[in-house]
């Protein structure tokens, strides 16, 4: 990288602290509500993804976990948030906004718009397209500095490549229980699954197929695979990306990632492909991250529920 221009930097700089405070973060209280900016975050984050765990949240927030668990317990005592355990380990608690606290997402919502269109009267169209250009932008390069300074995979958790006993069902099973409650999904795609994880395996001897888990004492608790051979013209299908409820956030997902990707990368794949499901945010931010782009979008009911399908590629240029 070239020496930075110390101009346009402490101008980005100056312009960065003139949003924090012009949109009220310097106040104790934010958005017109009673609660200060990393409690409002917290429900914007849980409401955009439907639940979290403590830990989770942590990580989203770049929060100490003492301060989020005390933030956590405050919002759960006032009615907005909810804990419940996980379906995959009773022991992780899920937290989720109670219908008071989705009125107050809605209520944030409404004052964060209300804030963006006022602004944007004062602008022309072109400045417009501009400013969302150069946020997103800017947001996507302050993330991935972040990313780089990440620390390594949570305690106990390892790497393995592979067939093992009992990946089938596990990796199975962990798709079925999160998107029955994430998109009512049931027994049609937990059959799907299981079958298509059945036949993959005993095709892992092709050193175009690869498999990888993140297994936490001895269990499995995250999957990806990459099948070079399904969908041809050497092109390799991403599959059974998923990761445990307790485990969301720890790296684990970004560690498997950039396992398959660099698998691809080895072999020499020319695009990489994935199908999923529009909402999954926490790993299309991972996807994008890994230079995937979004392809496609539709709406699908091959999984025996109404869905919008998504298809993203990598293609090996791009990496």
């Amino acid at each position: 990288m070239p020496a930075p221009d110390l101009v346009l930097v402490d101008s980005i700089r100056d312009a960065s602290r003139r949003i924090v405070r012009l949109l009220g973060f310097m106040q104790s209280t934010l958005a017109a509500t009673q609660y200060p900016p990393s409690a409002v975050h917290s429900i914007l984050e849980i409401g955009k993804l439907g639940e979290l765990t403590a830990a989770q949240l942590s990580e989203t927030l770049g929060l100490e976990k003492s301060s989020v668990s005390r933030m956590v317990r405050k919002l759960v005592d006032a009615g907005e948030l909810e804990e419940m355990s996980s379906h995959d380990d009773g022991r992780m608690k899920l937290l989720s906004l109670t219908p008071q606290g989705r009125q107050t997402l809605d209520a944030i919502t409404r004052y964060g718009r209300k804030q963006v269109i006022s602004a944007m009267d004062h602008l022309l169209d072109k400045e417009r397209d501009a400013v969302n250009q150069g946020l997103t932008t800017y947001a996507r390069a302050l993330e991935a500095n972040l990313a780089g300074q990440c620390a390594p995979l949570a305690h106990g958790v390892e790497i393995r490549s592979g067939y093992m006993p009992g990946v089938v069902g596990r990796v199975t099973e962990m798709h079925a229980m999160f998107y029955a409650r994430h998109s009512g999904f049931g027994q049609f795609f937990e059959s799907q699954v299981a079958t298509g994880m059945a036949e993959f395996v005993g095709r892992l001897v092709s050193p175009r197929n690869g498999l990888w888990v993140a297994t936490h004492q001895g269990a499995i608790v995250a999957s990806v695979a990459i099948d070079g051979e399904d969908l041809g013209g050497n092109v390799a299908h991403l599959r059974w990306f998923i990761v445990a409820d307790g485990l969301r956030g720890a790296g684990v997902g970004r560690t498997l990632l950039r396992e398959a990707v660099a698998f691809c990368d080895q072999q020499q794949f020319e695009v990489i492909r994935l199908w999923t499901f529009k909402g999954l945010d926490a790993a299309r931010k991972l996807y994008e991250e890994a230079g995937f782009v979004l392809a496609e979008e539709y709406v699908g009911e091959q999984w025996g529920a109404r869905i919008v399908e998504q298809r993203f590629e990598r293609a090996r240029s791009n990496g």
